[in-house]
């Protein structure tokens, strides 16, 4: 038994059952061929040993991690141009993760933490991608000709600690900056009153407005979102803003037994508390909305007004309405179905809903926030607890100051959702945005309407 510093290098091929299934001799003969002519030859070149192989896999180590690195890039480069003769979905592709950290070499075989965290890693990687640690990045940024996005922290499976991953593929595209003023933010833990432990931060100065959570989140990773960067930017240069990633999903307690409206009442408070915030506002976004309103009837002292983006003050299943009732079925099979899958059927049937009006770059990137941001387990939770949302009593007793804000093309959340709302506030106003996208994305209509429209409200609150 021996321990020392070691590349660690994961691979998997996607959706090998199912592959082999379809046509077992031939995945088996064009996997040899692809190991035989590229594969191991890469390896060998690259100074690695394979450790050992399964039927969809393989663990190798490299005495250099920038070996390791540029393996495994030259690898998926050169299988991104193989197979294109056939459908996507039958095509053998490969997801690669890569540490560096002490590992047990044993009999033949690979052992300790090290090896632990590259398999994690390849399980964040798209498909023909390569996630690797931060540490890994490090070391070969100024060595490596790949441009390595920042996947921020990630909570990964039987590892308490979050892991800060990178991720190429050969479709990468110039990496995105994130703004300025991100570097503001400095992750921070605290815990609810059941115990889970929730990820916050503040960017920004001036009047407090809390985050309320919506669908899915990663307080890290949407910096760099062409989805989410700028509008977050934006927001943090009008007041000082505290956000969090809700429990289940991005470097917040993913193993939680609660996922309930009263839980996420619960997780407001506490990062309020944490962030020592007196009276504040909300913004609440998508189903944001209808939390930030259960917020403000039970805790009026604390909330000094109200902003709500997309709203809604009931889930789909209490609409009485067939369409939105058909569109959460939909969206269940969907992720049941395709949540981390290769086939672009999932991506497209969310984007074309949440943001028909996204480009390419947008439309990934906000499938690619959903898949590392949670299980599709926990997903299908905060799917399932949105449908049956009801704020609507919580609402009419609202006094606090509210303007509710909804785009006119709104699909996933219809307009008339938002006027619903509005009606149902006491103290509210309604103004209707240009646009389709549920999301306020720079250089798409509605964006610049928004915040030219918050930046008095929030100066006359804030006082």
């Amino acid at each position: 038994m021996e321990q020392r510093l070691s590349a660690v290098l994961a691979a998997d091929m996607v959706g090998y059952a199912r592959l082999m299934e379809l046509d077992e001799i031939g995945v088996l003969s064009r996997q040899k061929k692809y190991r035989r002519e590229l594969i191991d030859p890469e390896i060998n070149r690259r100074r690695g040993s394979i450790i050992k192989t399964t039927g969809d896999g393989m663990l190798a180590t490299f005495e250099s991690v920038q070996d390791a690195v540029q393996c495994a890039v030259k690898i998926q480069q050169a299988m991104s141009l193989r197979e294109t003769e056939l459908e996507a979905d039958q095509r053998i592709r490969f997801r690669v993760g890569i540490n560096l950290g002490d590992v047990i070499f044993d009999e033949g075989d690979i052992f300790g933490d090290g090896v632990n965290v590259a398999a994690r890693l390849e399980g964040l990687a798209e498909p023909g991608g390569v996630c690797v640690s931060d540490i890994v990045h490090q070391a070969v940024q100024d060595r490596v000709d790949a441009p390595f996005r920042d996947m921020g922290g990630q909570r990964v499976k039987n590892i308490s600690r979050p892991i800060r991953a990178w991720h190429w593929s050969p479709q990468s595209g110039p990496v995105r900056t994130a703004p300025d003023i991100s570097l503001q933010q400095r992750v921070r833990f605290c815990r609810s009153a059941d115990g889970t432990n929730l990820a916050w931060a503040s960017t920004g100065e001036g009047i407090p407005v809390l985050k309320a959570p919506n669908w899915l989140n990663h307080i890290e990773y949407e910096w760099t979102s062409p989805v989410w960067g700028d509008f977050l930017s934006e927001t943090s240069q009008k007041c000082q803003l505290v956000r969090f990633d809700q429990r289940g999903n991005g470097l917040s307690d993913w193993d939680v037994d609660d996922i309930s409206e009263d839980r996420m009442i619960d997780d407001m408070l506490a990062v309020a508390d944490a962030a020592g915030l007196g009276r504040f506002g909300l913004l609440g976004i998508s189903q944001g909305a209808a939390f930030s309103i259960r917020f403000a009837a039970r805790y009026p002292d604390r909330v000094k007004f109200l902003v709500l983006l997309g709203g809604y003050v009931r889930g789909r299943m209490l609409r009485g309405d067939a369409e939105a009732e058909q569109f959460y079925e939909a969206s269940r099979a969907m992720v049941s179905a395709g949540w981390g899958s290769p086939s672009p059927l999932y991506r497209h049937f969310f984007t074309s809903c949440y943001m028909p009006d996204a480009t390419p770059e947008e439309g990934a990137s906000f499938d690619e926030m959903q898949r590392i941001s949670a299980s599709p387990e926990t997903a299908l939770r905060i799917m399932e607890m949105n449908a049956y949302v009801d704020a609507r009593l919580d609402a009419q007793s609202l006094q606090a100051p509210t303007l509710v804000l909804h785009v006119k093309g709104d699909l996933a959340a219809p307009i008339s959702e938002g006027r619903a709302t509005a009606r149902e506030i006491p103290a509210a106003a309604f103004v209707e945005l240009p646009g389709a996208n549920h999301c306020m994305i720079r250089g798409h209509p509605g964006f610049d309407e928004f915040f030219q429209e918050i930046g008095p409200f929030l100066r006359e609150h804030s006082d």
